[in-house]
């Protein structure tokens, strides 16, 4: 192949970049250094030189997964190969034993491939050329994941007890999910339509690739130390199995399961599967699963106010009902229809009492009237006042002494004589 780049300019004419004609090879710039702006590479010159460069790459082994694979034309093999870890792929081809070999491998499959990098000329398309092809394990990442599984189960992490209940009325949710995502208008549309007081505190993350585990743990902690946040969705709309490793990450399990506030996973489909699904509270088949399950249905709680009133009313009748009844059915006793019956025993027992009280202080008085006279005749009797009567007299000495012998009273002595009506003043002789 030769090249004039000059071929068609006239005189003094320069066509920076644009060769008019082909030169010969011997003419163009050896070096990528030495070409400029009117003397360039065509592009094939420059794909042939990536070409002879890769060319001298050594041959490797690489490994990861096979996400594609297409083995229909014999003795050809074209295969897509993504990093175990990282969002990075490569095409794989070959052909006759490769080819073959390849053929009894399926999407999925774990494998390390030997071959050499090469690069396609007429695309200027760097591929990787293999001539063997083997089987790493039984069942590649997904082996992993399960071991890292049965790792994490044993430290606790799944145990039932660990979980914490959703609460009944949140009143903000926090959401992860890729920004522009549909699983982000799925649950935002569901919660409203069910409980529109709810507010949303939502935190954009990469939810695959290399950057997701750390924006998904980021994220995490964010809206768990956010005090107004009561409960967390982690949300992906459904992709291949390679597409959502990132939520099996083994930090943003341990994230997951750390987190004080509740926490949701609605990653994928209902089929798919990912650790953070185990530490979770709660696993949500789909994004709009979780906006069920997180919130309650306004209309329903409606109807059990509903039902409630409806209960309590019926209670209530039926217990004023119970006690009209009631009432009723004492107003109706003999004893509230005529409440003097009621009192005719007592009365009697009253009436009988005072008779026999008034009968009992009768004899009382009688007796004491008696006891009286007979004491008062022995007074009557024994008092002096009856001797005076009778005609005697008493006889008293100065000082107020009975005098009752003569020879007690010298002459001159005043005396006073008590007769039966007054006193009489003498002097002895």
């Amino acid at each position: 192949m030769s090249y004039d780049m000059n071929a068609n300019r006239g005189p003094g004419q320069s066509t920076p970049g644009a060769p008019a004609g082909p030169r010969p090879l011997d003419q163009l710039p050896r070096l990528a250094a030495e070409t400029t702006a009117e003397n360039p590479w065509p592009v094939s010159v420059l794909s042939q030189k990536f070409h002879n460069a890769v060319a001298k790459w050594p041959a490797a082994w690489i490994c990861g997964q096979i996400t594609e694979i297409n083995t229909r034309r014999a003795g050809s093999a074209y295969l897509t190969v993504r990093d175990d870890f990282e969002d990075i792929a490569m095409s794989v081809s070959g052909w006759r034993n490769f080819a073959a070999a390849a053929s009894q491998f399926r999407q999925g499959d774990r494998v390390v491939i030997h071959g050499r990098a090469d690069i396609w000329v007429k695309q200027t398309r760097l591929s990787f050329i293999g001539d063997d092809i083997r089987k790493i394990g039984a069942g590649g990442l997904k082996e992993q994941i399960d071991e890292l599984r049965k790792k994490l189960k044993g430290e606790g992490l799944f145990d039932a007890e660990n979980k914490i209940p959703l609460p009944e009325f949140p009143k903000c949710i926090g959401l992860i999910c890729a920004p522009q995502a549909r699983a982000e208008g799925d649950v935002v549309t569901n919660v409203n339509l069910r409980w529109p007081a709810v507010r949303f505190k939502i935190v954009h993350a990469h939810v695959q690739g290399a950057q997701c585990p750390p924006d998904i743990i980021e994220a995490i902690r964010r809206l768990d130390a956010d005090p107004e946040v009561d409960v967390i969705i982690v949300a992906r709309g459904g992709g291949a199995f390679e597409d959502l490793v990132g939520f099996s990450d083994e930090g943003v399990v341990r994230a997951a399961a750390a987190c004080a506030t509740p926490i949701v996973s609605a990653i994928g489909h209902e089929d798919d599967w990912t650790l953070i699904d185990l530490a979770a509270d709660l696993r949500a088949s789909t994004p709009t699963d979780a906006a069920k399950k997180v919130v309650p249905d306004v209309r329903e709680q409606w109807q059990l106010v509903d039902n409630a009133v409806s209960r309590m009313r019926l209670r209530i009748s039926s217990r004023v009902e119970g006690e009209v009844r009631l009432i009723e059915g004492y107003a109706n006793r003999p004893s509230l229809t005529q409440p003097l019956t009621m009192l005719e025993p007592h009365q009697r027992f009253v009436d009988d009492a005072r008779a026999r009280l008034d009968i009992g202080l009768r004899r009382m008085v009688d007796d004491a009237s008696l006891t009286i006279e007979k004491a008062h005749a022995s007074l009557t009797a024994l008092s002096p006042q009856s001797t005076l009567n009778r005609g005697y007299a008493v006889v008293q000495t100065a000082d107020g002494r009975v005098l009752d012998d003569a020879s007690g009273v010298a002459s001159g002595d005043e005396l006073t004589l008590t007769l039966k009506r007054g006193v009489i003043t003498a002097t002895a002789d």
